[in-house]
């Protein structure tokens, strides 16, 4: 992949002569492949820069001026966004590029997908301290289930039993034991009258 910078060789701004020089000056020194393609000279680097430039990059005046920077046929942005990327140490991001083993760039996008590394290994950004909580923790969840545990097998057991004993009492008494509990209630007053009587007569044969 080439990068093109489109640029004006015979600009009479100052300003936009600086830029051009910034971006030319920061590629070499990334060692980065770039071809130059000058808008000055060249009608067809002119009109092909203006029509691929997107629209919202353009100005009002829908001229976009130099630098522009293209990865083959990817726009990549002008001087502002190219600024920014390097401000961010992004700029092999900003060109489409992989960054080189070993550069800052590469080094901030290892730590983005994989987090800090530490002697060799990767920090999942838990520390020692919460480890132990969380094991604590489920620790007490497993201690407090073994003590729930016995407790609902005696509430079971209670419940089975008042059943149980609710099954007893509701039970249907049948007709020959109604019969029965009727006698032994009209016997218990005879009883208590003979009672009554034999009280009088001993007393009476005592006087």
């Amino acid at each position: 992949m080439v990068i093109k910078v489109f640029l004006a060789s015979s600009s009479g701004s100052t300003a936009i002569k600086k830029k051009q020089q910034d971006v030319l000056g920061f590629l070499e020194a990334l060692k980065v492949d770039y071809a130059p393609l000058d808008i000055a000279c060249s009608e067809d680097n002119r009109m092909w820069m203006r029509e691929n430039v997107p629209v919202e990059k353009k100005p009002t005046n829908g001229i976009p001026l130099p630098p522009q920077i293209f990865n083959e046929e990817s726009y990549c942005g002008d001087y502002e966004t190219f600024f920014d990327a390097k401000e961010d140490n992004a700029v092999y991001a900003f060109l489409g590029l992989p960054p080189p083993p070993g550069s800052k760039e590469a080094k901030e996008a290892y730590l983005l997908e994989n987090g800090p590394v530490e002697n060799g290994t990767i920090v999942n950004g838990t520390d020692d301290a919460e480890d132990e909580e969380n094991l604590e923790a489920e620790e007490e969840n497993i201690d407090d289930d073994t003590l729930k545990a016995p407790v609902k097998e005696e509430e079971a057991q209670e419940e089975v039993e008042d059943e149980e004993a609710k099954g007893e009492d509701d039970q249907p008494v049948s007709e020959e034991e109604e019969e029965l509990r009727q006698l032994e209630e009209e016997e218990a007053p005879e009883e208590e009258e003979e009672e009554e009587v034999t009280e009088e007569a001993e007393e009476e044969e005592d006087e």
